[in-house]
C-alpha cells in the first residue's frame, strides 16, 4: 500500500479537487472530534474514493503533534499538509517529527499570531501598520487618541476576517469591542473556548493585494499577485479576487520581493504562503501572512489563469519530490471570483442562477441561500451567500465578466421585523 498523505483540517471540496492529484485511497484526514460531529464528516469521507482513514484528534491543543507522532509512528506518511489556518502549527510540528518537508514549527507559530508576525517582520524592515495588543475598550480608546484616523480592531489568532472591524470614532469602541469579541465560528471549530487576543491597528488606506508563493527550502519556486476588493462597510470582507492583479511589472516584483522578505524573516521552509498587503503611497504594508493554501478559490483561479497544476506541484514539494512541470513566470490569461451578499432579513426568492451559470466565461456559480433562509448580516467571510468564478484573456475582462454574471442573480429579502 502506498504511503498516505496526511491532511489536517477537513475541507469538503478537497474530496473531489484532490482526487485527480493524489489518487484513490491516498489520504488520511485529521480533524477535531467536535468538528467531525458538527460537520457530519464521517459519512462524507466514507463516500469519498480519496480517503483511506479519518483520525479524530484535538490538534488545536499544545503538544498534540508530538502525542500524535508517538501514537502513530507506524503511519509513515508521504506528506503532511494543513488545509485550514488552525492546522498549520500542528502540521508543521508533525512534519518535523516524521522528518518531512514543512513550514517549520517556529515559522508556523509566528504566522498564526498576527501580533508576533508584526513584531518579527517589522524587525526585518517590512512596513507594518502601527499596532498594539489590547484587552479592553479603554485600551482601544487610548490608542485612537494617540493615532488619529480610523483603526482596525481584530483578533490576533482567528481566520476568515472573523471578529474584525474598522472604526473611526472612539465613542464606538465599546460597541465594536462587544461585537468583535463574539467570534463564534460554529461548526468549523471545537466546542471548547478558544483563547482571545485582540489587536488595534492604524487603518491603512490603499489598494489591496495578496501574494501566493510556492516555497522550497525558503526559496520561491512560483509566485502570483492577486488583486482584491472588499465589500463596502466596516467589516473588511473580500468581495473580489482577480488573478493576476492588474498592475505593472514593477509593483508585481516589489510585492513578490516583500513576500520573500517575510518568508526569510519568519524562517518559513517548505510549502505555500498566502501573504496579504495594502499598498499606500507606493509602499506595501503587511496585513497578514498564512502558511497554507489561499482560500476563496484563489488557487483554482491561479491554475486556470497561468495555467499551472499548482496543487500537483505543491504536493510534490511537500513529498520532497521534483516538480512535475516547469513553473510559469507570468499568466497566459486571467480569472476572477466575485462574491455575493444580501441585506439582513428573510430570503423570499432567488432568481437568475442558471442564467449566470451560462454567462460568458463562467465556470462556477454557486448561491448558498434559498427561500426561507434568514441572513443576519455580513460579519466575516463565512457570511457570504454565493460566488461566481470566470476566466478571460485579461484581468480587466475577467472582472467585467464576473460583475456581469453576478448582475443576473436576484435575491429578494424581506427585512426582519424591528424588536
Amino acid at each position: 500500500m502506498t504511503r498516505p498523505v496526511l491532511l489536517v483540517g477537513f475541507v469538503g471540496v478537497a474530496l473531489t479537487a484532490l482526487l485527480p492529484v493524489l489518487g484513490e485511497d491516498s489520504v488520511v484526514f485529521v480533524e477535531e472530534p467536535d468538528v467531525v460531529r458538527k460537520r457530519d464528516v464521517r459519512p462524507k469521507v466514507a463516500e469519498s474514493a480519496l480517503v483511506r482513514e479519518l483520525i479524530e484528534w484535538e490538534f488545536h491543543l499544545p503538544g498534540k503533534a508530538d502525542e500524535f507522532y508517538n501514537a502513530h509512528r507506524d503511519l509513515d506518511p508521504a506528506a503532511i499538509v494543513p488545509l485550514t489556518e488552525y492546522a498549520t502549527p500542528f502540521a508543521a510540528r508533525l512534519a518535523e517529527r516524521y522528518e518531512l518537508p514543512g513550514a517549520g514549527y517556529g515559522a508556523a507559530l509566528i504566522l498564526r499570531d498576527k501580533a508576533l508576525l508584526r513584531q518579527v517582520s517589522a524587525a526585518a524592515g517590512i512596513a507594518n501598520p502601527q499596532s498594539v495588543a489590547v484587552s479592553s475598550p479603554a485600551d482601544v480608546v487610548a490608542f485612537m487618541r494617540g493615532c488619529p484616523g480610523p483603526v482596525v480592531l481584530k483578533p490576533a489568532n482567528r481566520q476568515a476576517s472573523v471578529g474584525t472591524q474598522v472604526l473611526a470614532d472612539p465613542a464606538d469602541a465599546a460597541r465594536a469591542w462587544a461585537e468583535c469579541v463574539v467570534q463564534d465560528e460554529g461548526v468549523f471549530v471545537p466546542d471548547r473556548p478558544m483563547d482571545l487576543r485582540m489587536l488595534v491597528e492604524r487603518f491603512v488606506s490603499g489598494h489591496e493585494y495578496s501574494v501566493e508563493m510556492l516555497v522550497r527550502d525558503g526559496e520561491s519556486l512560483f509566485a502570483n499577485v492577486t488583486g482584491k476588493q472588499l465589500f463596502p462597510g466596516p467589516r473588511p470582507v473580500e468581495l473580489v479576487h482577480v488573478v493576476p492583479a492588474d498592475i505593472d511589472d514593477g509593483l508585481t516584483a516589489l510585492l513578490t520581493a516583500q513576500t520573500l522578505k517575510v518568508i526569510d524573516a519568519v524562517g518559513f521552509q517548505d510549502g505555500i504562503v498566502h501573504c496579504e498587503w495594502i499598498v499606500a503611497d507606493g509602499v506595501p504594508h503587511l496585513v497578514e501572512c498564512a502558511g497554507r493554501f489561499a482560500g476563496d478559490g484563489i488557487i483554482e483561479l491561479i491554475q486556470r489563469a497561468y495555467p499551472v497544476e499548482l496543487n500537483r506541484c505543491y504536493f510534490a514539494v511537500m513529498r520532497g519530490e521534483p516538480l512535475p512541470e516547469v513553473m510559469p513566470r507570468r499568466a497566459a490569461g486571467a480569472a476572477a471570483v466575485r462574491f455575493l451578499s444580501v441585506e439582513t432579513g428573510v430570503v423570499q426568492d432567488v432568481r437568475g442562477v442558471e442564467e449566470a451559470t451560462r454567462a460568458e466565461g463562467v465556470f462556477l456559480c454557486d448561491v448558498s441561500v434559498e427561500k426561507g433562509d434568514t441572513f443576519t448580516g455580513l460579519r466575516s467571510s463565512w457570511d457570504r451567500v454565493g460566488d461566481v468564478m470566470v476566466t478571460a484573456d485579461t484581468p480587466a475582462e475577467a472582472l467585467r465578466r464576473a460583475e456581469a454574471a453576478v448582475a443576473l442573480i436576484e435575491i429578494d429579502v424581506r427585512p426582519l421585523a424591528s424588536p
